[in-house]
């Protein structure tokens, strides 16, 4: 706050001195309206820009910033009519059609039609993209076989009837499709603006949005600026004139720069603050569940884990996930068996292991069983693993626990490789990794699917454990054929238990947000996707 207090006066001053230079009342040297400026701390550099490249919770609050789909967020963070004010359903659940609105522009004045929406769903398809969420488009028509390299990406089934109409028609009735399209990688893109400048659209000063804000400037490793889009169909609504999302790999920091009052929100208080944050400034903690799971990953493409299930349920088993959330994370997370978190999505109530109804001794004792039947441990071959994992004490504190639970319990030798942010996806997705990597998974929208898809052989890159089962493949898309709700989910539910008998990842605790919001702050709401458009959020002076 004193920062941004002394920052204004700063300004001021030289247009006072100029006003009583030229003679002019005092008064009229200071705006009507000054500027408001959100800065909200976003954790590390997002993984990319471009809308269809990014896959990282940075990425994403950038771009619902920028960007508005068919659907978009409600302040409360319900799902709305975005750039659709309309659709309607085929009675066989196969064709969507879509209405655009009349008012609906783009950053550079030009209205926003089905053709842009076209191209964008083609361009996400397109294997010369590269998008590790191209998958979300595969219920539409020939959109699998186009991610393939099977199709030309024109025969996607999408259409544009006319400016204002689009028409899109799936390969099968899909229970979640309609739900899916709130996430921000189904947006559209301006195809004047990526047919002129290819990948240089993308860039500061070049990249057309359709949201509430475009990119006026990308420090890299820094910070990003948006500016208030002035053709956003709601501008007169927008608050808040320029969004910086600053970036950095230390929570630490980031909240040594939030008490110094040089940012207004962090979206991850560090785990080694938490208590004092309780103690001394309760009134910014604004902590709450998230649609969310933090699990490591196995390399399921490498030896000795492609092959041996005993050795990864064994040091499954041997971790303490109680212990982790009490004595590490302390922010109100829950230890958890299942990747799918419970709870949280209607409908649906993950398959609970054995495990989780043991002991944590006789979880212990069974993971020292299981290693001597794999072959390690007293008597058998030495296990060693390495834990790649990213620039953050908070991520650090949790794997060096884990760590001395393998060593202790399973005489594991265990090393640490810390790695930047973008370093650590880039090696999950490509599964250059050695051993395991922790990382977090937010649901996309509320719904099993947005967890289990990314455990299917045939996803790709996003698939980070390498994790390939006929069975499971073949559950999941029973699941994605079946209309009634309760069919749907139970069809999961063993396609999610067959995944946790397998272990290719280790669940370890349901996510938490731990939101630092400062009091000048209105209009931020608990999201359990952790969606906050900065359109909805007003700052007092």
């Amino acid at each position: 706050m004193l920062f941004a207090r002394r920052w204004a006066r700063g300004l001021l001053a030289p247009a006072l001195l100029l006003a009583l230079a030229a003679g002019l009342p005092a008064a009229l040297a200071v705006p009507a309206a000054a500027k408001v400026t959100f800065n909200r701390g976003n954790g590390p550099e997002p993984s990319s820009l471009d809308p269809h490249i990014g896959t990282d919770v940075q990425s994403s609050r950038i771009g619902y910033d920028l960007f508005e789909g068919l659907l978009t967020f409600a302040p409360d963070g319900k799902a709305i009519p975005g750039a659709a004010e309309s659709w309607t359903i085929s009675p066989d659940g196969l064709v969507y059609t879509f209405t655009l609105r009349a008012d609906g522009k783009w950053s550079d004045g030009t209205p926003v039609t089905a053709e842009d929406f076209v191209f964008a769903w083609r361009r996400l398809v397109d294997p010369a993209t590269g998008s590790q969420y191209a998958y979300f488009l595969w219920p539409v028509k020939n959109g699998e076989a186009i991610s393939a390299g099977k199709a030309p990406v024109d025969s996607l089934g999408v259409e544009a009837v006319d400016a204002r109409t689009l028409r899109v028609t799936l390969e099968e009735p899909t229970g979640y499709f309609l739900s899916s399209l709130i996430h921000r990688i189904t947006y559209p893109v301006s195809k004047a603006s990526f047919e002129k400048l290819g990948r240089e659209a993308i860039r500061p000063g070049n990249l057309v949005s359709n949201g509430a804000y475009v990119l006026a400037e990308h420090v890299p490793q820094t910070s990003v600026r948006l500016t208030r889009n002035p053709h956003f169909r709601e501008a007169g609504n927008v608050k808040v004139d320029t969004v910086v999302y600053w970036h950095s790999d230390s929570p630490e920091t980031e909240f040594r720069r939030f008490r110094a009052g040089e940012l207004d929100v962090l979206n991850a208080a560090p785990v080694t603050q938490v208590e004092w944050i309780e103690q001394n400034m309760p009134e910014i903690r604004v902590f709450h569940p998230a649609l969310g799971t933090a699990y490591l990953i196995l390399n399921m493409t490498k030896e000795p884990w492609k092959s041996n299930p005993q050795l990864r349920r064994a040091l499954n088993l041997a971790i303490d996930r109680q212990a982790i959330v009490e004595k590490i994370t302390k922010s109100g997370e829950r230890p958890t068996f299942t990747f799918v978190p419970s709870g949280m999505i209607d409908g649906y109530e993950p398959p609970q292991p054995a495990e989780a109804a043991m002991t944590q001794a006789a979880r212990d004792d069974l993971a020292r069983k299981l290693l001597a039947e794999a072959g390690y441990g007293p008597g058998g071959k030495p296990l060693e693993i390495e834990i790649m994992h990213p620039t953050s004490e908070s991520t650090r504190r949790i794997v060096v626990g884990i760590a001395s639970m393998w060593q202790s319990k399973l005489g594991a030798k265990v090393t640490l490789n810390n790695q930047e942010w973008k370093v650590v996806l880039q090696n999950a997705a490509e599964k250059t990794y050695t051993g395991a990597v922790p990382l977090i998974w937010i649901g996309d929208f509320p719904d099993p699917y947005t967890f289990l898809k990314i455990l299917r052989g045939d996803v790709g890159r996003m698939n980070r454990s390498g994790y390939a089962s006929a069975e499971f493949d073949r559950l999941m898309d029973e699941a994605t054929a079946l209309t009634d709700p309760a069919a749907r989910a139970a069809k999961m539910a063993e396609a999610e238990a067959v995944m946790l008998a397998d272990s290719p990842i280790i669940p370890i605790y349901n996510n938490t947000w731990r939101n630092v919001v400062s009091p000048r702050v209105k209009g931020w709401t608990i999201h359990p996707m952790g969606v906050q458009l900065s359109r909805y959020v007003t700052l007092e002076r």
